[in-house]
């Protein structure tokens, strides 16, 4: 074994107790146990003591019992990428991977995630949001009319392209508002920009974030929804995405700001919409918990920065700490 090796053997066992978090209870628990089982293999084998722990089937009190000295949050969604978990392990004194509670409970809700990168000044596409139970015929009719079509409808508060509908034409508005409220209380409206996709993972916090090699996604038809996200091989990823060096470091750059604005740390994903008449880039959405398979996109980033999905899963580890300290005369139970 190479001194190299021995050295990073030796740190790594200096981590203590892990707890990888995966499961849970949101639609996107399939793509979590995906993601958990891959991050729980791969600090094994970087000789870290890492135990699995499914929210969905355990419960508080049991993790608490645990005593993890820190965690891996795997979790996507509700109770597990909103903050609800985040302030748990607050409560707990464990440090954790990702945003802290606040940049978590607003990445993970749509609307807000829009209305504070408004108030820095960032570009996203305009939106329009309805009540999920008392919007009238008249007032989806408007909608096309304010964003032009097509459009986009989302449930603001679900990933992995769960609640989410393309409107063509004013038929179409009732069918997919109908499909996205049936996850949230709201629906968001929103512009839709036609161009490419693209996503930027960053890693770090405030001024030492950075963002890593950006990917665009080339899905069938355009069509880039649960199956093509996970499970197809059909849907292209260019890594790094085709772009010239000025636009490249434009949306980087934009991603990082993006990820400040919210008040993430430790890592997250934002995804893009670059506008195909004018190149003009569009913030989308924050992912505060991305996935992490063997079709997800971080790491597909970070094997283009000459980063293995192992170091990866490590230096996410690494950075797991806590947003509120414990007082000095606090002991744990």
């Amino acid at each position: 074994m190479s001194a190299n090796n021995v050295a990073n053997n030796a740190a790594n066992n200096k981590l203590g107790k892990v707890g990888v978090l995966f499961g849970g209870r949101s639609a996107e628990r399939e793509i979590s146990l995906m993601s958990g089982n891959g991050v729980l293999q791969a600090l094994k084998d970087k000789g870290i003591d890492a135990h699995p722990f499914d929210p969905g089937q355990r419960s508080l009190a049991e993790l608490a019992a645990e005593k993890f000295d820190r965690v891996f949050i795997a979790l996507h969604g509700r109770y597990g990428e909103d903050g609800t978990i985040q302030g748990v392990l607050e409560q707990l004194g464990v440090p954790y991977t990702g945003p802290g509670v606040m940049a978590s409970a607003i990445s993970m809700d749509k609307i807000m995630t829009k209305r504070v990168w408004l108030s820095y000044g960032l570009p996203t596409p305009r939106f329009v949001v309805l009540d999920a139970k008392t919007a009238q015929r008249e007032e989806l009719h408007d909608v096309p009319d304010e964003l032009g079509l097509p459009l986009i409808l989302k449930a603001p508060h679900e990933g992995s392209t769960i609640g989410i509908a393309k409107v063509i034409g004013y038929s179409d508005m009732r069918e997919g508002f109908d499909l996205c409220a049936k996850y949230d209380d709201v629906v968001l409206a929103e512009e839709f920009i036609r161009g490419r996709e693209l996503t930027v993972p960053v890693l770090g916090a405030g001024r030492s974030a950075r963002a890593l090699p950006i990917v665009e996604i080339r899905a069938p038809q355009g069509n880039y929804d649960y199956e093509h996200k996970y499970f197809s091989d059909d849907t292209q990823y260019l890594c790094p995405a085709p772009l010239n060096e000025v636009l490249t470091l434009r949306i980087q750059s934009l991603a990082v700001q993006a990820y400040n604005a919210v008040g993430c740390r430790g890592w997250a994903r934002v995804d893009f919409m670059l506008r195909s008449v004018d190149d003009e880039p569009f913030l989308l959405e924050i992912n505060a918990s991305p996935g992490m398979t063997g079709h997800s996109l971080v790491p597909m980033s970070a094997r283009s920065a000459g980063v293995s999905y192992e170091d990866l899963c490590v230096e996410i580890l690494r950075s797991a700490a806590l947003e509120l300290k414990p007082s000095e005369n606090w002991k744990p139970a």
